[in-house]
C-alpha cells in the first residue's frame, strides 16, 4: 500500500485570513456587513485623530438589487475628511494584509492594519468585485484606484488608476460585499449611535439601504491630543518581551565586505597604504580613542584572526562563541569553516564580548523603558540582586525569569507615561452621556494610567441613573479605544466585574434604570479574538475596572440616600397635607369656635425638605 508523502508549505498572511476569516469577524453575511462598517469608519476616525482634524464621516449602504431577499450584495462606502493616503501607499494599504501604520506603541482604534483589508478580501471572495479607493492629500487632486487582492501572493492587483480634480481632501473606500442588512441593521445603527457618544467631536451621517438618514451632529469642538509613540513600561513585561528587547539592544557584528574594509582603512588613514598586519594593529592602537564602534569591532576581530586587509576580504565571520571563547569564520579560499581560540586576557576580547553581550542592565533599563532614570535603575538592580554593570547577553534563562519577576515587584518605578494614550476625558464623556440619556444622576471618572504586559492603559467610566433612561436593570455600554463593542459581551471583563458587584449595597436594588458607560484605552487592548469585540480579563485591567466601578457606585449610593430622604420628606409632607386640615377642623369644632387655627405654616415648613 503506497503512502502519500506529506508536504510542508508556507502560506501568505492573506491566504491565512482567507481560510480563517471567522477570526476577524467575517463569519457570516450579518456579522461581516457589521464588521466591514466598523473597520472603515474606525480607519477614518483614526486618520482624523492623528492629524487633529474634527472628523466628518459619511457612511452609506446600498443594495445592488433592492428587490432581492437577504442575504444579498450591498455597496458599502465610507468617506472621511482626513489627511488621505499618498498615492504610492494606496495599493499596498488596501491590497496587502498586515500592511499599515498601526504597529507602533501608541493608542489607535485599529491594531494591525488588518480589518479594512479583511473587509476588502471578504467582499472580493463573495462578489468577485474590486475595491474602489479615492484619496486626496491636498484637497485639489484625487487618486482613484480599482484594486483586487492576489490572495496567494498577498499583493495588490491594480485594475484602474486615474487622477481627478476635487475640492476636498480625504479618503473614500467603496466595496461590494454579500451582507444581510435585515439582521445586521439594528447592530449597525447602534454602532453608529454609540460611536457618536464616545466620539462627541465627530459628525457622523449614515444613509441606510431603506433610504433613511441618521445624522449625529458634533457635540463638542475640542479633540483629545493625538497619542505619541513611546517605550514600554517595566510593569507587566514578560520574559519573551525582555528577550526581544535584548536582541534590539545588541550591537551586531558588522559584515566585513569591501565597503567596510575601505571604511576601516579610511579611519586609520591608510587609504593609500598597504600595511601588514602588525603595522595595521600599531596604527589602530594609536587612533583607538577616535575610532567608531564598528571599526573597533573589526580591529578586534583582526587581532584574533591575525590577518591584513587582503586576507580579511576572503573570509566571512560566522559566529562569536563567547561561552567557549572561540571565533568561527568561513574561508572562501578553502571553502571550509574554521575556528580559532580567543585569549580572554587580550585587550580586544572585552570589545568583542561587550558587542555581542549587549548593554549593561542599567543601560538597558534606562534606554529601553519609559520613565526609568539611572538612579532608579541602580536601585532596581540592587533590589533584584544583580550587579548594575551585568551585561544583558550574559543572563541565563533563570536570571531572565528572575529579572521579569522583579520588574513586577519593584515599587519605585514611576507610573506609566499616558502620552501614548488619548482618553476622551471626563468632561466630553459626561456631555455625551448627558445628551444621550438625560439622567437624574450622572458622574464620571478617569483613572490614572496603569499598565499590563508593559502596555499603558487608562479606564474612564460614567454611571447614569433615572431621567430618560427607560431600560430596567443595568445596561452596560462597552468601549475600547473609542470603539463600541456590541458582540460577545458575555465573556467581556467589564461585564464580569460589574456582575460581581453587590449593587444592593449601593442602594441600587431590583431593576434600577441604570446605565454604565465603560471606556478602556490602551496601546494594546487585549482582545480575545481578532474580531475585537470582547476584552480579556487581564489581572491589571480587572483590578482597575473594579476600583473604578466601586468609586462610581459609592457616588450613586450617596445620591440614592439623598433621594430616599427626599422621598420620605415628600411622603411626610403629603401625610401632613392630608391630615392636618382634618385635625384643625376637628379641633375647631371641639373647642366650639368658628375660626380654624393657622396650620398652613406647618405645611410650608415641609416644602424645603420636599425640594431637596
Amino acid at each position: 500500500m503506497s503512502t502519500i508523502k506529506e508536504k510542508f508549505n508556507q502560506i501568505s498572511p492573506s491566504e491565512f485570513f482567507y481560510r480563517n476569516r471567522d477570526m476577524a469577524g467575517f463569519s457570516n453575511p450579518t456579522r461581516s456587513l457589521y464588521t466591514a462598517v466598523r473597520e472603515f469608519v474606525e480607519n477614518g476616525l483614526d486618520a482624523c485623530d492623528q492629524k487633529g482634524i474634527l472628523p466628518d464621516i459619511h457612511l452609506s449602504i446600498k443594495a445592488v438589487d433592492p428587490e432581492k431577499p437577504d442575504p444579498k450584495q450591498y455597496i458599502l462606502t465610507v468617506k472621511d475628511n482626513g489627511p488621505g493616503i499618498e498615492s504610492k501607499h494606496v495599493p499596498l494599504a488596501f491590497g496587502t494584509v498586515l500592511y499599515g501604520s498601526k504597529f507602533g506603541l501608541k493608542q489607535a482604534r485599529g491594531m494591525f492594519g488588518l480589518g479594512a483589508t479583511m473587509a476588502i478580501l471578504y467582499g472580493q471572495i463573495t462578489t468577485n468585485k474590486p475595491v474602489t479607493v479615492k484619496s486626496s492629500t491636498d484637497g485639489k487632486t484625487s487618486d482613484e484606484y480599482e484594486l483586487l487582492l492576489d490572495i496567494q501572493k498577498n499583493k495588490p492587483v491594480i485594475l484602474k488608476h486615474k487622477t481627478k480634480d476635487v475640492s476636498k481632501q480625504g479618503l473614500s473606500v467603496s466595496i461590494c460585499l454579500e451582507g444581510d442588512y435585515s439582521k445586521a441593521g439594528s447592530k449597525i445603527r447602534d454602532y453608529v449611535s454609540q460611536t457618536s457618544l464616545i466620539t462627541p467631536y465627530a459628525s457622523i451621517t449614515f444613509d441606510d439601504p431603506k433610504g433613511e438618514k441618521y445624522h449625529y451632529s458634533r457635540m463638542i469642538k475640542t479633540m483629545p491630543k493625538p497619542p505619541t509613540i513611546i517605550r514600554p513600561h517595566p510593569y507587566g513585561i514578560d520574559v519573551e518581551t525582555i528577550r526581544r528587547m535584548m536582541i534590539e539592544s545588541q550591537f551586531e557584528i558588522p559584515t566585513i565586505d569591501d565597503k567596510m574594509i575601505e571604511k576601516v582603512r579610511k579611519d586609520l588613514g591608510l587609504s593609500k597604504k598597504n600595511l601588514g598586519f602588525t603595522a595595521i594593529m600599531a596604527k589602530a592602537k594609536k587612533k583607538w580613542k577616535n575610532l567608531s564602534r564598528q571599526v573597533r569591532v573589526v580591529i578586534a576581530l583582526m587581532s584574533f584572526l591575525k590577518m591584513d586587509f587582503d586576507k580579511l576580504s576572503k573570509i566571512r565571520i560566522e559566529d562569536l562563541d563567547v561561552p567557549n571563547k572561540q571565533l568561527v569564520y568561513w574561508d572562501f579560499g578553502d571553502s571550509t569553516s574554521k575556528t580559532i581560540d580567543m585569549d580572554p586576557e587580550s585587550q580586544y576580547y572585552r570589545q568583542l564580548t561587550n558587542t555581542v553581550q549587549g548593554e549593561t542592565l542599567t543601560a538597558f533599563l534606562t534606554k529601553r523603558f519609559q520613565r526609568v532614570g539611572p538612579t532608579t535603575a541602580v536601585k532596581f538592580a540592587q533590589f533584584a540582586g544583580f550587579k548594575p554593570e551585568k551585561r544583558m547577553g550574559t543572563m541565563t534563562n533563570v536570571e531572565l525569569a528572575k529579572l521579569s519577576d522583579s520588574l513586577q515587584k519593584f515599587d519605585d518605578f514611576m507610573t506609566p507615561d499616558p502620552s501614548c494614550l488619548a482618553p476622551l476625558g471626563e468632561e466630553p464623556l459626561e456631555k455625551g452621556i448627558r445628551k444621550f440619556f438625560n439622567p437624574d444622576f450622572l458622574t464620571v471618572i478617569q483613572r490614572t494610567a496603569s499598565a499590563y504586559s508593559g502596555f499603558p492603559f487608562v479606564i474612564e467610566m460614567g454611571i447614569a441613573y433615572g431621567g430618560d433612561i427607560t431600560s430596567r436593570g443595568i445596561k452596560v455600554y462597552r468601549f475600547a479605544n473609542r470603539i463600541p463593542l456590541l458582540y460577545d459581551e458575555g465573556s467581556d471583563v467589564v461585564l464580569k466585574v460589574i456582575n460581581d458587584i453587590d449593587w444592593s449595597r449601593y442602594k441600587a436594588k431590583g431593576d434600577p434604570p441604570l446605565v454604565i458607560v465603560s471606556h478602556i484605552c490602551s496601546t494594546r487592548i487585549p482582545y480575545k479574538t481578532a474580531g475585537k469585540e470582547n476584552v480579556a480579563d487581564r489581572q491589571e485591567i480587572e483590578k482597575e475596572l473594579r476600583l473604578t466601578i466601586q468609586f462610581l457606585a459609592r457616588k450613586l449610593s450617596v445620591f440614592m440616600n439623598k433621594r430616599g430622604q427626599a422621598e420620605a420628606a415628600r411622603k411626610r409632607a403629603n401625610l401632613y397635607a392630608k391630615y392636618v386640615p382634618l385635625i384643625a377642623q376637628f379641633c375647631t369644632e371641639l373647642a366650639g369656635k368658628k375660626k380654624e387655627p393657622q396650620y398652613q405654616k406647618i405645611l410650608q415648613e415641609e416644602k424645603p425638605i420636599e425640594n431637596e
